[in-house]
C-alpha cells in the first residue's frame, strides 16, 4: 500500500483563512522541508532573496518565479510564497473553496507543479476502462485502494481472490502491480474515482503520515482524512468484508472512533488489532493495525502461524514453528551483491566502510569510536539503538522502511558483510518471492518495498476472509434452495 510519497508530493487543505485576503494564500507552514534551503531569503531586498523556484500552475498559461521569505523579526520562514499574485487566478480558475485540497508536486529541485487535488466544485472523475480483460467470475473479487506495488494484493491473490480494481497514484507502483498481479489498476488519487463497483472484499492502507510516530502529526492534515474516501468506496462497493491497514497510533486517534462509527452506520461489525508480520511467516518484526469490518458476522482475524521463540508458549502456540529469521530469508544470497534481480550494492565512502567494520553482530552506532561518529551523535548520548545497527542472523529483521539501504536510518547493516542490505534482501525480508518483478529506479523500488504489506501476512488475512465469505455464501445458498423448494 502506498504510504509515504511526501518526498515528491504534498497535499494542502484550503481553509477560510486561505481565501480571506485579496491575493489569497496557500499556506506551507508544515511543508518547509519540501523546498530547498537555498529558496529561503531575507525579507529585506538589501539582503537579497532566496534562489527562485519555477511554479507551473495548472490552468494558467504562464509560469511563475518565486522564493520563500524569512521574517526579519524572528528569523523564521514565512508560511507562504513571496510572490503570490498567481494564487488568486489559480483559485478563481478552478473555483477553489474551503475544504478543497491543493497538491504541490516536485518535478525537479527548483521546479514545482501546483494543481487542484480534490475540488468539490470541479472533478473529472476516473472510470474503469472498457478494454480491461474480463475477470474469473468463479472467484471472489477484491478492490485494493492505495495499492502500492501490490503487497496486499499478491497475498490475497494467492489466497484465491480475483483483482477487480486497484487504485494507486504512483506510476512506478502501478507498473509493478501490472507486471505481477493484474492490469486492472487505475493511476490516480482515490478522490478522482466517482463510483466503485461492487465486490466481495475491499482493502486499503490510507497513507499514514498523519498518524506515524516518525513524522509530524499535523492538525487537520488532509492525509488523515483519506479514510473518508475509503469509506465512500465501501458505501459504493458494498463488500461483505473490508480491511484497512495503518500504523498502531491510529487506534488511539479520534479518527479511529469516527471510522468505527461510520462503519457501523453502514451495517458492519468492526474491530481493530495490531498484528505482527513475524507471527504470520514474514522474517520481520513489523507491527501494523488492521481494522477488519464484516457485514456477515464478527470480524475474523487470522490465527498466528509462527511463534516468538523468546515468549512462553501456550496450548495454541506450542506446536507452531518459531519466527523465521534473517538467515532463513537471505542466507543463500551472495555476500557480495551480484547486481542480479535487485541484489544491488551501494558505493560507500572510505569513512562509511570504516564505520561498517566497527559494528559487531547486533551492534549499533554506540559501537563506533568517537573519531568516526558524526558530530550530532557525539552530542546526543541517548536515543535510538537501531541507528547504524547490524541485523542478527538468528532473529527476524526490524521493520523494513523505505530507506533500508541507508544504515543511518536504522538497523540495516548485513549480519556479517560490511554493507547495508540490498533491495533483494529487503524484498525477501518483506516476504516477496524472487519471481516478483519490481519496476522503477532504485529509489522508487525502495519506496515500494518499504511501504508494502508483507505478502505472507496478507495471504493469511485473505485465507481468513475467504473462509468467512464461503461460509456465508454456502449458508445463503442452502437457505435460498430451501425457500425455493418450499415455495
Amino acid at each position: 500500500m502506498s504510504g509515504d510519497v511526501s518526498d515528491r508530493k504534498r497535499l494542502i487543505a484550503i481553509t477560510e483563512a486561505n481565501l480571506k485576503d485579496k491575493n489569497k494564500h496557500i499556506y506551507i507552514s508544515s511543508h518547509h522541508d519540501f523546498f530547498p534551503d537555498k529558496c529561503y531569503g531575507q525579507s529585506s531586498k538589501e539582503k537579497g532573496i532566496g534562489k527562485e523556484m519555477t511554479l507551473i500552475v495548472e490552468g494558467l498559461t504562464e509560469t511563475f518565479k518565486t522564493d520563500i521569505g524569512i521574517d526579519g523579526d524572528n528569523g523564521k520562514p514565512r508560511n507562504f510564497f513571496r510572490n503570490r499574485k498567481w494564487v488568486r487566478k489559480f483559485f478563481e480558475k478552478h473555483e477553489i473553496r474551503a475544504g478543497d485540497v491543493v497538491a504541490i508536486e516536485r518535478l525537479s529541485t527548483y521546479t514545482y507543479r501546483i494543481y487542484p487535488f480534490e475540488s468539490k466544485n470541479l472533478r473529472e472523475g476516473a472510470h474503469i476502462p472498457d478494454y480491461w480483460p474480463d475477470i474469473d467470475h468463479r472467484k471472489h473479487t477484491v478492490i485494493d485502494l492505495f495499492a502500492g506495488c501490490g503487497g496486499m494484493s499478491v497475498g490475497l491473490q494467492k489466497a484465491g481472490f480475483e483483482n477487480l480494481l486497484a487504485v494507486e497514484w504512483d506510476s512506478s507502483c502501478c507498473e509493478t502491480f501490472k507486471a505481477n498481479i493484474s492490469p486492472r489498476i487505475i493511476q490516480c488519487a482515490i478522490q478522482e474515482i466517482e463510483t466503485f463497483p461492487t465486490c466481495d472484499l475491499l482493502v486499503g492502507g490510507p497513507p499514514c503520515q498523519g498518524f506515524s510516530n516518525l513524522g509530524e502529526r499535523v492538525p487537520n492534515d488532509p492525509r488523515r482524512q483519506l479514510w473518508r474516501h475509503f469509506l465512500r468506496a465501501v458505501r459504493d462497493a458494498q463488500p461483505l468484508i473490508f480491511v484497512m491497514e495503518n500504523v498502531p497510533p491510529l487506534l488511539k486517534s479520534a479518527e479511529y472512533e469516527e471510522i468505527c462509527k461510520e462503519a457501523r452506520k453502514l451495517g458492519y461489525e468492526i474491530e481493530g488489532r495490531v498484528l505482527n508480520a513475524a507471527d504470520y511467516g514474514a522474517p520481520q518484526v513489523r507491527k501494523r493495525v488492521f481494522i477488519i469490518a464484516s457485514k456477515i458476522g464478527q470480524p475474523t482475524f487470522p490465527e498466528p502461524t509462527y511463534r516468538n521463540p523468546d515468549s512462553p508458549s501456550n496450548f495454541e502456540s506450542r506446536n507452531l514453528p518459531p519466527w523465521r529469521t534473517v538467515r532463513d530469508a537471505i542466507g543463500d544470497l551472495p555476500g557480495t551483491p551480484d547486481e542480479i534481480n535487485w541484489h544491488i550494492g551501494r558505493n560507500p565512502t572510505e569513512k562509511s566502510l570504516r564505520r561498517y567494520k566497527c559494528i559487531p553482530p547486533g551492534g549499533n552506532r554506540w559501537n563506533l569510536p568517537v573519531k568516526l561518529m558524526p558530530e550530532c551523535w557525539k552530542k546526543k548520548t541517548q536515543g535510538g539503538t537501531d541507528l547504524f545497527g547490524r541485523l542478527w542472523w538468528n532473529k527476524p529483521s526490524v521493520t523494513i522502511r523505505t530507506e533500508f539501504y541507508k544504515p543511518e536510518k536504522g538497523r540495516y547493516l548485513h549480519p556479517v558483510e560490511n554493507r547495508p542490505i540490498t533491495h533483494r534482501e529487503a524484498a525477501r525480508l518483506q516476504g516477496f518471492s524472487d519471481e516478483f518483478q519490481f519496476k522503477g529506479n532504485r529509489i522508487e523500488v525502495g519506496i515500494q518495498i518499504g511501504n508494502a504489506v508483507p505478502p505472507p501476512l496478507s495471504y493469511e488475512i485473505g485465507l481468513a476472509s475467504i473462509r468467512e465469505i464461503r461460509r456465508f455464501r454456502s449458508k445463503y445458498e442452502r437457505r435460498f434452495v430451501h425457500v425455493t423448494a418450499c415455495g
